[in-house]
């Protein structure tokens, strides 16, 4: 990519999208393309059409989507499947024909088969059942990045994919549908501020998961997109994973809440363990930058200013 390169950021207002945007405008490239959900409605065939006409993106970062924690996945499966993957289907083919030099598509760790071991290696995918939550956002996922690979293999598109850990920071969804982080913290906030001695935790806590600084993933898909052009799945890893349990105590720790943290069996966990083998990545040079007690002091900073005056629980 050149500094001046038109680069579309779809979803800029979410989570990876906002981080991307932030990185990019960091390491020089101040040419962004941004449209919000009002502007440009990613479903619609025509209209995305319309705009890789007018606007003639060279460059994109397809980081929109509907995601969620596992409450979200188990109570709108429908939509998961269908909005994932009719805004991958037009994107991804309208990139094609109208030039886009280069694409980043974001697959899920969640797209691994459920009983998958650790580190997880690309080969993986596709070898045995999903976990049965997050299938059809994994099952969309996979379609994203299988679509990828095809176009290359048959149009000689440059479309690369990238799996990063699971990932958390400013512009989440704090809410009880949310990722597991975000959604932990909203939590152990409104159980400080209303004094509750005891906040619920679903699942055992033993499930094992590895966490990445949403700016540290935008700036590992800055990286690729500057220097990596195979279509072989590239992770991107902080790693190192810690147990549910143990992040539900440090997100209580950053957050000063000080009741007790009950965790309910009788709620799914998920898959037991997931990190992924991020040393494809590591010989291109990059490594994660913000740990985690760091990531979520900054997070919390953020969801202080922007979002607890206003949540409800």
């Amino acid at each position: 990519m050149k500094k001046n390169s038109r680069i579309y950021v779809a979803g800029h207002t979410g989570l990876l999208g906002s981080a991307a945007c932030r990185v990019l405008r960091q390491r020089g490239y101040a040419n962004l393309v941004l449209r919000d959900h009002g502007e440009l409605e990613l479903t619609d065939q025509a209209a995305v059409d319309e705009f890789f006409r007018a606007e003639r993106p060279e460059y994109v970062f397809l980081l929109a989507g509907l995601t969620g924690g596992i409450q979200r996945n188990n109570s709108i499966p429908a939509e998961m499947i269908h909005t994932n993957l009719a805004i991958e289907v037009n994107v991804i083919h309208l990139a094609c024909v109208h030039g886009v030099k280069k694409l980043l598509f974001p697959g899920s760790a969640c797209s691994y088969p459920k009983e998958c071991p650790s580190p997880i290696l690309p080969e993986a995918m596709m070898t045995a059942p999903l976990e049965r939550t997050s299938e059809p956002f994994a099952v969309a996922k996979i379609a994203g990045i299988r679509m990828c690979q095809a176009y290359n293999r048959q149009y000689g598109t440059k479309f690369i994919s990238v799996i990063p850990a699971t990932t958390y920071g400013p512009k989440d969804h704090f809410d009880d549908g949310g990722h597991v982080v975000a959604s932990l913290m909203a939590r152990c906030h409104a159980a400080k501020v209303t004094g509750s001695p005891e906040l619920a935790v679903w699942g055992t806590g033993r499930p094992r998961r590895e966490f990445l600084y949403a700016d540290d993933a935008a700036e590992a898909m800055a990286v690729l997109m500057e220097t990596y052009e195979g279509s072989e799945i590239i992770h991107i890893g902080a790693g190192q994973d810690i147990s549910i349990a143990e992040l539900a105590r440090q997100i209580a720790d950053v957050v000063g809440y000080q009741g007790r943290l009950a965790f309910d069996a009788t709620k799914p966990d998920g898959t037991s363990r997931r990190l992924l083998d991020s040393r494809r990545i590591a010989e291109l040079g990059w490594r994660p930058r913000t740990s985690l007690t760091e990531g979520l002091r900054s997070m919390y900073s953020w969801y202080r200013q922007n979002v607890s005056a206003t949540v409800h629980l």
